[in-house]
């Protein structure tokens, strides 16, 4: 495995990709925000945020870290070693999260728009002719949740398929294999799958490009911590705005900047984007959000996926968008914030 991939989550990755980015120890209370997050390029806005002194300008310390391991995160957040976790809406709503769990959906980054998916061979060209077929898949893979969306408009489920469990990063070598007639998978994997086993005339059967808005990456802070420093959060989040303008604005410094946090070159960190993800500014965040009393998008996004990690297993706690997202630090940014 290429350990500076940047691209989703790459579970077990050796920690001495681990970077820790400038905080001070000393940091108070209402100035600190550690974080930890998996190793996916939708993250970069961070670190360029960083990199620009945007944080520094607000009056924020920002440290992150990359851990690929959800538990380890969770138990992070758990003793209050991080305010900040970041993953997408369905791995947050996996096991073993409750209602009483820390962490509350304060924010978005980045939603796949590509990135995830499903690869079949020539002769499969919809997802009903998987019925009785083996597909392999890694568990709790935001792809495993567009195929389940997928297979339920034709009123078929998971286990209506033979679902063999592999590791992501094997999907080259498993889509080599003729019995295995699908593979659910994320960047770089699914590229690759797609130039090198050429004998089965592969494509992309499935992929987040036709379900945009369902796969979003999203920004997981702390109660306690939030109760006590609204501001902060406030200030973190205008920090990843102002960053995520920049890159629309200065792109290729963007990737250059970006690169190096994730082992890579400024060319495969930029490979790494490219059809892959949109990065979610203020405009789109605010629409997945809305405002007291008119809940935006992300409502309904996180309330339909969480019924979907229920059925496939994912899942064992029945969350309720009401009570695991709040609007209030998004809406309390404007225009004026970010100039």
């Amino acid at each position: 495995m290429h350990s500076g991939t940047g691209f989703r989550r790459l579970a077990g990755v050796g920690l001495a990709l681990v970077v820790w980015a400038g905080a001070s120890l000393s940091a108070r209370a209402d100035e600190k925000i550690r974080i930890l997050c998996p190793t996916w390029s939708g993250y970069a806005p961070v670190f360029v945020a960083q990199d620009l002194g945007y944080f520094k300008a607000l009056g924020i310390d920002v440290e992150i870290k990359f851990e690929d391991e959800r538990a380890n995160v969770m138990a992070a957040m758990d003793r209050k070693d991080i305010e900040v976790d970041m993953r997408t809406v369905g791995e947050y709503q996996g096991k073993p999260r409750d209602a009483k769990t820390p962490g509350i959906i304060i924010g978005t980054i980045d939603e796949s728009l590509g990135g995830d998916g499903v690869i079949a061979p020539g002769d499969i060209t919809s997802v009903e002719q998987l019925k009785g077929k083996t597909v392999a898949s890694e568990p709790n893979i935001p792809g495993r949740l567009l195929l389940q969306m997928a297979l339920k408009k034709k009123g078929l489920t998971l286990s209506d398929l033979d679902v063999k469990q592999i590791a992501t990063a094997d999907t080259v070598a498993v889509f080599a294999d003729p019995s295995i007639s699908a593979v659910v998978s994320y960047q770089p994997n699914l590229s690759q799958a797609l130039d090198k086993i050429k004998q089965r005339n592969p494509h992309v059967l499935l992929s987040s490009a036709q379900y945009p808005g369902i796969i979003v990456d999203v920004i997981i802070a702390r109660q306690d911590d939030l109760k006590a420093n609204p501001e902060k959060y406030k200030k973190f989040l205008i920090g990843i705005f102002k960053a995520i303008d920049y890159f629309k604005t200065n792109k290729a410094d963007f990737i250059k900047l970006s690169a190096p946090h994730f082992n890579l070159t400024p060319e495969e960190f930029g490979a790494s984007i490219e059809g892959s993800l949109e990065y979610t500014g203020y405009k789109q965040t605010s629409g997945y959000f809305g405002e007291a009393g008119a809940p935006g998008s992300l409502y309904k996004v996180f309330d339909e996926v969480m019924q979907l990690n229920l059925e496939n297993g994912a899942a064992d706690h029945n969350l309720k968008s009401a009570e695991q997202i709040d609007n209030g630090v998004v809406s309390s940014i404007t225009e004026a914030d970010l100039k």
